[in-house]
């Protein structure tokens, strides 16, 4: 919160009559940008960021502080057409997301304009009932004369309240979302803590930047199916952290894969996920990964659960 704004260093001045609370979901076609945007917007990393597509897939909450507004931003999964059981329950999360929201901010990136993924969202969303944004993401790359073109056509599909240009790798454009949104949401109390941003437990983050990690290094090698979950976080006495995942792939040689030549693959993983976490914890950590093979854990209601996503039948 700003210094001056008004309440800023007196709590009891902040009361349900001058605070503002409400979701903004953020939707969009895979590698739109989404979970880059939701970093910028909140101030600190709550959303993993990988150029390998759909790397999000529950609805992950960043909550951002603006004035005397706080905006909870989901960052939905990527929308794209369902082919297996998990894609179907990323799409359904991300539809989910938006009707539960106050405002829906759809983020197209301008360099590659309508594809045949942003057409099929805006046929849906001109269904769709409640507030719309267009946010039109990579603006510092792509031409003017275009982007111009690609606001109007997509207005001319789906009534937007209002259209942003924005570059949400440098930030560029971020500030006037910010404010816009905290106008938008309604007043009422604040739903979570002043200092909280995110509403994800520190396992599931953790287990999400080592799998960032993963699909950093093994881009191409790897599955996007492949998981990682948190089986251990202790706090000890030293101040310290002790963490055990365990990489879960569906068969064996992706486990060799994600091992590498005498386990000098996931070592790099590990020593990157470790930094990461170490500046975001601000403590030592001591990251133990382990890799196992749990076939067809695509088809189990039980990891749907743990990401967070409805198990389609």
């Amino acid at each position: 919160m700003d210094a001056d704004t008004p309440g800023a260093h007196d709590p009891a001045a902040l009361t349900p009559t001058t605070t503002r609370a409400g979701f903004v979901a953020l939707i969009g076609a895979p590698n739109a940008g989404k979970s880059t945007l939701i970093n910028q917007l909140v101030g600190t990393k709550v959303s993993i960021v990988t150029h390998k597509v759909q790397t999000t897939r529950a609805l992950v909450r960043g909550i951002a502080m603006h004035g005397e507004a706080q905006i909870i931003f989901v960052d939905t999964p990527g929308i794209f057409k369902p082919k297996r059981r998990l894609d179907r329950a990323m799409v359904d999360t991300a539809w989910g997301g938006s009707r539960d929201a106050d405002v829906t901010a759809l983020l197209i990136d301008a360099r590659k304009g309508l594809t045949e993924e942003v057409e099929t969202i805006l046929d849906r969303l001109a269904k769709e009932h409640g507030t719309k944004v267009l946010i039109l993401n990579k603006t510092d790359v792509a031409n003017r004369e275009k982007l111009l073109k690609l606001a109007v056509t997509a207005n001319e599909k789906v009534t937007f309240e209002k259209t942003f240009m924005v570059s949400a790798l440098s930030g560029d454009g971020v500030p006037d979302i910010l404010s816009y949104f905290a106008e938008k949401v309604r007043p009422g109390p604040w739903l979570y803590p002043e200092d909280q941003v995110s509403d994800a437990p520190m396992r599931m983050l953790a287990a999400e930047i080592t799998r960032e990690k993963l699909f950093e290094r093994l881009h191409e090698e790897i599955p996007y199916v492949s998981t990682v979950e948190t089986e251990l976080w202790e706090e000890r006495k030293d101040g310290s952290v002790r963490l055990e995942q365990t990489i879960y792939v569906e068969r064996d040689s992706q486990k060799a894969i994600v091992l590498g030549k005498k386990g000098q693959t996931i070592k790099v993983i590990s020593q990157a996920a470790r930094t990461e976490l170490t500046e975001i914890v601000e403590r030592p950590v001591h990251l133990f990964l382990f890799v196992k093979v749990r076939e067809n854990w695509s088809d189990d209601p039980e990891r749907y659960r743990e990401m967070g996503l409805e198990f389609p039948r």
